[in-house]
């Protein structure tokens, strides 16, 4: 084209004005061509890609190419979207997809009769705004999803509903919600029946003790009667065993509640079990205490004295005679923690995620002959739930177990407190 400008301006004797007016019809030809492009680019849906050559034809047949591939993508992902849709409409456990600010991206049909969600308002809007419970703000904020929460959206009713967190991504995190108004309302009867029945089973069971006892002390009974009597005794003792414990765990169940409390002193508290251990035991274990910290707890001291005394108890039921049990109170920067280790036969590992459950026993015909209820692990599992707590076990067959119990570093008390004489540092 420049060289067809200067031909003509050189025979016309103006060579630059020919060359100029080239570029000029050059660069009005580009022109059209980028505003046809252009228009095509934004219409494409409706208009044909303009018939071009050279370099924009290229163009032109680059870019269908991308708009093709891109229109197939986008029509396979709507395809996938709508089978989600489907899917998720189907099922009976309700999905909330949040971004890592816990607002709305999406949740499916079952979510929203759930929780009264509105696809055409709530997206976009933090979940909290619209659950308003406080237990499923501290849920969220608390981060730890290992375990479900349940919680009564409506003041008053029965209605009830689990909330279960699963995080992915960066951040993201799927919610899923499902009805359990049913499976709520049968545990509900079940702790009143036991609470109740434990009531009423512990007035003549004392009786029965009572009557026993009186018969035991008379020096006229038969010789051959008294074996069998002291153990309709024992047999008394373990059933009353049993009931105060019942009654403890449906107190500790009645409220979920974390409990304030006051200043305890651990050193002071171990030294005392430690004693009464010693007096019950008779000397037949070794009881060591170790106390590597001055940081006292802050708790309901008759709960956290019933927790860490079935620990110890049931380390002295199931450790051979002869054998050593350590107390052991530490901190650090994730808390406060105790641990009660022993050198017994040990827990086979198959047994370690079902031993807080009620009347469970790992060996029943060794905890029946050491009097255990069965109930002591799970009263510790309860009093450290509404401490802020969790328990730990460890435990190799043939090698001892240890029981630990974690608490937040909320729930330490940083003053110094006076230890007692007998506990010795840890260095």
């Amino acid at each position: 084209m420049v060289a067809i400008g200067a031909a003509i301006g050189g025979l016309i004797g103006h060579l630059w004005w020919g060359i100029a007016g080239a570029l000029a019809v050059e660069l009005t030809r580009q022109f059209v061509n980028l505003h046809q492009f252009d228009h095509w680019l934004r219409n494409r849906n409706r208009r044909d890609p303009p018939d071009a050559g050279g370099l924009w034809g290229e163009i032109v047949s680059q870019v269908s190419r991308l708009h093709r591939r891109k229109q197939f993508h986008k029509q396979r992902i709507l395809r996938l979207f709508r089978e989600l849709r489907r899917s998720t409409a189907s099922m009976p456990d309700g999905v909330v997809a949040l971004n890592p600010l816990r607002e709305i991206v999406w949740f499916n049909r079952k979510a929203g009769e759930l929780l009264g969600l509105r696809r055409k308002t709530d997206f976009g809007l933090q979940i909290g705004s619209l659950v308003r419970v406080p237990e499923f703000a501290r849920y969220l904020e608390k981060g730890d999803f290992s375990a479900g929460l349940r919680v009564h959206p409506r003041i008053g009713e029965a209605f009830c509903i689990e909330f279960q967190g699963v995080p992915y991504g960066e951040g993201q995190m799927f919610l899923l919600v499902r009805d359990v108004t049913r499976q709520a309302h049968l545990e509900t009867m079940r702790k009143d029946f036991v609470a109740n029945a434990s009531h009423e089973l512990r007035s003549p069971l004392t009786v029965i003790a009572g009557y026993l006892e009186t018969l035991a002390l008379d020096e006229d009974l038969p010789a051959d009667l008294r074996p069998p009597l002291l153990e309709m005794r024992r047999q008394a003792e373990r059933m009353t065993a049993i009931i105060a414990d019942l009654l403890e765990l449906s107190r500790l169940e009645a409220t979920d509640e974390q409990v304030v409390g006051n200043p305890i002193d651990v050193a002071a508290l171990l030294a005392l079990l430690r004693k009464d251990a010693v007096v019950r035991d008779a000397g037949q274990h070794v009881v060591d205490m170790r106390v590597e910290s001055p940081e006292g707890l802050m708790g309901d001291p008759g709960l956290i004295h019933s927790a860490f005394s079935n620990l110890l108890d049931n380390a002295i039921k199931y450790t051979p005679a002869g054998g050593a049990i350590t107390l052991r109170w530490w901190t650090d920067e994730q808390g406060g923690h105790f641990a009660v280790t022993d050198t017994g036969p040990g827990i086979s590992e198959e047994h370690l995620p079902r031993l807080t459950e009620r009347f469970y026993r790992v060996d029943a015909g060794r905890a029946r002959d050491a009097g255990g209820s069965g109930l002591g692990l799970a009263i510790v599992r309860h009093v450290l739930q509404r401490h802020g707590g969790t328990l730990k076990v460890e435990s190799v067959e043939g090698r001892g177990s240890t029981f630990s119990c974690h608490f937040p570093p909320l729930r330490l008390v940083h003053e110094p407190v006076a230890l007692p004489d007998d506990t010795r540092y840890s260095a």
